[in-house]
């Protein structure tokens, strides 16, 4: 099995900056692509920024410019800096990967709340 688990989350004020960090574990061949998701209360949840495997990142429209996902493959780790925060981003934050042979996993979430 493969298991994922985030840290980093917490409280922060309204332009401050925040690092999430998520490693996987377990019996791991390779990973595909690796993202973080969020979840407003209320809200559905939304990608965020995700990376592949080759190093290509995608960002959801309203993070760009302020966030900034990375990844480190040796370590199986991804990490996400959050720069210029907003209220608007506060949500539960997942870690998502796509390993092979086990499929797409999710991490338990770490929650981020901004205040103004």
């Amino acid at each position: 099995q493969v298991q994922l688990v985030e840290s980093g989350g917490g409280l922060v004020q309204a332009g401050g900056s925040l690092r999430l960090s998520c490693a996987a574990s377990g019996r791991i061949f390779s990973i595909n692509a690796m993202g973080w998701y969020r979840q407003a209360p209320g809200k559905q949840r939304e990608l965020v920024a995700r990376i592949s495997s080759g190093g290509n990142t995608d960002y959801v429209d309203s993070v760009k410019g302020r966030f900034t996902i990375s990844r480190d493959n040796a370590k199986n780790t991804v990490t996400l800096q959050m720069n210029s925060l907003k209220p608007e981003d506060t949500a539960v934050y997942y870690c998502n990967a796509d390993f092979e042979f086990w499929g797409n996993r999710w991490g338990q979430g770490t929650t981020v709340t901004v205040s103004s």
